[in-house]
């Protein structure tokens, strides 16, 4: 049986141009870059202009970029490595974010920025939760369960501006912007400037890389707190020794996802709403939740009214069609999503959803496939 897999928001495949660049640093190039000796020198030259190649796709400079094991950890940094020099301060996250922006949020002071019922961040909402202790604002790029687009550039604009009245008050405190953007590299430019972001995560994982590898870009000037301490490498933000494995991978990831985001995400969209069509013939009652116009091309939740998604999703699973019950995250500890929840859907409804994640291998016929098997187990559940 073919499988097919729409569960991309989740995992992608390693591309194997990726896996070629990753090749030769687990066996002939495997020296310490902390080594003295030439090869060390050498694996030392190389992780420098890997850090290169992967500032240059995001638009930064080599010496903001860290190397991480994925964007929990990138997320993290940035979070616990404000935060935790600043005690008495908040931060504003929002209420739809990745589990790996909340529970380092729920170590500090904080509050929830409410969406509307598209996942849409409210502004004048977040404009009235500032305040002069507020240091962070953390809000996604991509929303990993609707695919919902914030609108980033305008919240950056809100906090330059409170930024600017605080140098004019004498209040001293920082006020910064994060973004976790690991499900935007396939699709979304990621140039750090235009996006107005102090500091953002990205996970190789999701756009064709290694597992276990990310990145968290820090502006020039911005001062975090080092979870992870040690021989004092990433700049002294990320001790251990370096693996230019993963580095290589992600870089090369990044650099093919920025390069073809324009044309990939014609041909995911075109998919999505070919899927989209499908399923509003075959399951009128099926909902789509999330904005209609500013979505992430590769997500597509769907509310079925009456089935439960777990026994859903594993039927879909013994007729070869791969998909979630939201982020895998949540799901494994089997709750109700709280993304859902936070667009106002009911625990009963967040039950009867699906997730679908498309990625570059999927054909028509696949999507076709999917939506057939969807509408005949959907009809024999009533």
């Amino acid at each position: 049986m073919k499988r097919i897999y729409l569960d991309h928001a989740a995992a992608t495949p390693v591309n194997t141009r990726v896996l070629e660049a990753m090749l030769p640093y687990f066996s002939k190039q495997f020296h310490n870059p902390s080594a003295t000796y030439l090869a060390g020198r050498q694996a030392r030259k190389e992780l420098e202009e890997i850090r290169h190649e992967t500032a240059v796709a995001i638009g930064a400079k080599s010496a903001e970029v860290i190397f991480t094991a994925g964007a929990t950890e990138a997320n993290s940094l940035a979070i616990q490595g404000v935060m935790r020099q600043f005690p008495h301060a908040e931060a504003l996250v929002s209420s739809i974010e990745h589990e790996s922006v909340l529970e380092p949020a729920r170590l500090f002071k904080h509050r929830e920025i409410p969406v509307d019922d598209q996942g849409l961040i409210i502004l004048n909402k977040l404009s009235d939760l500032i305040n002069d202790k507020t240091v962070l604002v953390s809000v996604m790029l991509v929303n990993n369960e609707l695919g919902t687009i914030q609108p980033l550039r305008e919240i950056s604009e809100l906090v330059s501006e409170v930024r600017q009245a605080r140098l004019g008050n004498g209040n001293n405190l920082p006020m910064l912007l994060h973004s976790d953007a690991a499900q935007a590299g396939n699709y979304l430019d990621l140039h750090v400037s235009r996006l107005g972001v102090d500091l953002m995560s990205l996970n190789a994982g999701k756009i064709y890389g290694p597992k276990q590898s990310g990145t968290l870009y820090v502006k020039a000037g911005v001062r975090l707190r080092p979870m992870v301490v040690g021989g004092g490498q990433e700049f002294g933000l990320r001790s251990g020794t370096e693996n230019l494995a993963a580095a290589a991978g992600l870089a090369t990831a990044l650099q093919i996802a920025q390069r073809r985001r324009r044309e990939e995400s014609k041909k995911i969209m075109d998919l999505r709403s070919h899927f989209e069509e499908l399923l509003k013939n075959m399951i009128p009652q099926a909902v789509i939740n999330g904005s209609p116009t500013r979505r992430a091309p590769h997500i597509l939740s769907v509310t079925i009214p009456g089935q439960d998604n777990e026994r859903l999703m594993m039927q879909l699973d013994e007729a070869g069609i791969q998909c979630a019950v939201g982020s895998a995250c949540s799901a494994a500890r089997q709750e109700a999503s709280h993304t859902l929840s936070a667009i106002g859907l009911s625990d009963e409804t967040a039950r009867s959803t699906l997730r679908f994640s498309l990625g570059r291998h999927l054909t028509k016929a696949d999507i076709e496939k999917a939506a057939t098997e969807l509408s005949r187990l959907t009809a024999s559940n009533r």
